[in-house]
This record gives C-alpha cells, structure tokens and sequence, in this order.
C-alpha cells in the first residue's frame, strides 16, 4: 500500500483517509482489542481524517477512546484524550 489510502466501516457511515500505508501494524491483546479484533496503524492525528458518525467508547483510565460506527458497529479507531498526544491508531480492517 502507497500513498493515500481511504477506508471505511462496513456500511460506509464512517470513512477514514490515511496519507500514507502504517509502517508497521499490530494486534493488541489489551481486553478490548481482543474483542474487537483490532489490527492497529499508528499515526500522528494530522495525517488521518476520518468523517462520519462515531460512537466512543472509554473505560479503565480513561486515557484512549476507542470510537466505532453508530450504525454497523465497526471499531475504526481510537484516539488519545491528550490531545497533545502525537499519536492516534487506525484500524488498518478498514481498508
């Protein structure tokens, strides 16, 4: 995968646009991802856009929200609540 790549939930609700494939991807085995089956790209939140409507989901610490689709219920992404937090992961299932 090269250059921009553009994704989406199963019934399109919510699309996400990445600038670029993720250099490496990985699957968490934190209790949530286990469930959702998460395969992670990490970003820098200005390289991704994602529009739709988005449902989030925060537990624990409440350090990362982790947002699906409101409709066909995909896990898409999540991000920080820092959002000085340089980082955010995109579920690469996506695409």
């Amino acid at each position: 995968m090269t250059g921009v790549l553009h994704g989406s939930c199963h019934c399109s609700a919510i699309t996400l646009t990445i600038a670029h494939a993720p250099e490496t991807v990985s699957e968490c085995n934190c209790s949530i991802c286990r469930r959702i089956a998460g395969l992670w790209g990490y970003f820098d939140p200005a390289e991704v856009t994602v529009d739709g409507d988005a449902g989030g989901y925060r537990w624990g610490d409440r350090s990362l929200t982790v947002w699906h689709c409101t409709h066909c219920g995909c896990t898409t992404h999540w991000t920080a609540a820092d959002h000085h937090y340089k980082r955010m992961g995109v579920n690469m299932r996506m695409f």
